[in-house]
C-alpha cells in the first residue's frame, strides 16, 4: 500500500471527511483494509473515481456523497480513510 501522508504531501490531497460541502474530488487512495475497500467498491467509491461530497453531519458524524449517479452515506470514520485530490473545474 503507497504512503498516504506521502500522497497527501506531493498531491495536496485530503481525507473526504475534510473536503467541502458541494465540492468535488477524486480519490486517489483508500487507507484501510481489503474489507474496506470492498465495501467501498461495492458502493462505487474506487481509487480514480470522482466522488461529490452532498453533506456531513457536525461533530463526527456521516457524510453523503454522491458517486455517479449513486448517492450513499458513509460514516465518518470510513470517510477519513478515503484520500481525495479536489477537483478544481468541473467539465460537464
Amino acid at each position: 500500500m503507497p504512503n498516504v501522508s506521502k500522497i497527501r504531501k506531493n498531491n495536496m490531497a485530503i481525507p473526504l471527511t475534510d473536503l467541502d460541502r458541494g465540492k468535488t474530488g477524486k480519490v486517489l487512495e483508500i487507507s484501510g483494509g481489503r474489507g474496506i475497500r470492498q465495501k467501498l467498491d461495492a458502493l462505487g467509491i474506487r481509487t480514480g473515481v470522482k466522488i461529490k461530497k452532498i453533506s456531513s453531519q457536525i461533530l463526527r458524524g456521516p457524510a453523503i456523497v454522491q458517486a455517479g449517479n449513486t448517492k450513499v452515506a458513509i460514516g465518518y470514520g470510513m470517510a477519513g480513510k478515503i484520500i481525495v485530490d479536489v477537483v478544481h473545474h468541473e467539465h460537464k
